[in-house]
């Protein structure tokens, strides 16, 4: 029995991926390489030990998907692939939707074609929206505040609904907080085309030279130092909890919504000075105005994780920022 990875080449899913190895599972990556590459599977082996099934494929493309459905035996399915970038999102809006929710029906037809009723969806604490008060719990009501986001709500909202009308169906609503870090050998990490949207790689690219100066937006905000909290979890950390999740949908069927994070938040501030401090290098930035749509704090309440999973994150900020810059230092034109 395999577990199908789409989008598996990707930063999340490519460590999950060692994670899923070493626990025992067969894995099929399924990725169209639009923000990933082939040689972020080709290292993931080079760490696992073994060759890892990789497919060229795109989750609109229902025919391909049904051949690797007709041609594995796929017992599971970890659904990463979808188009991520927030910024981008509100600019081309019909194309996300078009991607991120029309590819995730047509997988799930697939799924239901085939008789495989356990998924473990990538979803993001975005769905939390500008309102609940922090730390995000998981049954509090969900929103969004760009396209991007809406994506994850919805395609939660269909999941629930193909349980109801199902209940064989097992299905884990992964909420990720803020991922960080790389594997400790630095052979694998995050590799973002263009200008980085996430905080870690753009102050490895600044640390590196690649790039001049961070910009920190926003020192207003009511939190210690007055920049933005947020929860940030290390990419191992994360991928152990998509393997507990699998383990949690083999027992069990129903819907469950489950936040990765690690309970606790740190500033913007916080990072970069723990970064210089871990790995003595210079991180040149700049404060300039708040952005739109940016909340103050932004972390997990993590008993449900504890509970339903045994699983909690075992990394610190420090090892974050450690395995980033081993990661970039060894690779700074990425792969």
């Amino acid at each position: 029995m395999a577990i199908l990875v789409t989008g598996g080449a990707g930063y999340i899913g490519t460590h999950t991926c060692i994670e899923l190895i070493r626990a025992g599972y067969e894995v099929i990556v399924y990725d169209n390489f639009s923000n990933s590459s082939p040689e972020a599977v080709r290292r993931t082996e080079e760490i696992v030990g073994q060759k890892i099934t990789l497919i060229e494929g795109d989750i609109l493309d229902k025919a391909r998907m049904q051949k690797v459905f007709a041609e594995n035996k796929i017992d599971s399915v970890i659904h990463f692939a979808g188009l991520k970038a927030v910024g981008e999102s509100v600019g081309i809006p019909v194309k996300y939707y078009h991607n991120n929710i029309t590819g995730t029906l047509l997988l799930l037809e697939v799924m239901q074609e085939y008789g495989v009723k356990k998924i473990v969806f990538s979803s993001s604490a975005t769905v939390y929206g500008m309102n609940n008060p922090v730390p995000f719990v998981e049954d509090m009501p969900t929103s969004a505040t760009n396209p991007y986001g809406w994506t994850k709500q919805m395609i939660e909202q269909i999941l629930k609904d193909v349980y109801v009308s199902d209940p064989e169906w097992s299905i884990v609503l992964l909420r990720y907080f803020n991922p960080l870090g790389a594997h400790e050998s630095g052979t694998i990490g995050e590799n973002p085309n263009g200008i980085p949207n996430n905080l870690m790689p753009y102050i490895t690219q600044v640390a590196v030279g690649k790039r001049e100066i961070l910009t920190v937006f926003g020192d207003d905000y009511d939190t210690p130092d007055g920049t933005g909290v947020r929860d940030y979890i290390h990419v191992m950390d994360l991928a152990d909890g998509h393997v507990q999740a699998v383990k949690y949908a083999e027992r069990h069927t129903g819907v469950e919504a489950v936040n990765l994070g690690t309970g606790k938040g740190f500033s913007v501030l916080e990072v970069i000075h723990t970064f210089e401090t871990v790995n003595g290098v210079k991180v040149n930035y700049r404060i300039a105005e708040r952005r739109p749509g940016d909340i103050a704090s932004c972390y997990a309440d993590v008993e449900k994780a504890k509970r339903l999973f045994n699983w909690e994150t075992k990394k610190t900020l420090e090892d974050m920022c450690r395995d980033s810059w081993n990661w970039q230092s060894k690779n700074p034109e990425g792969y």
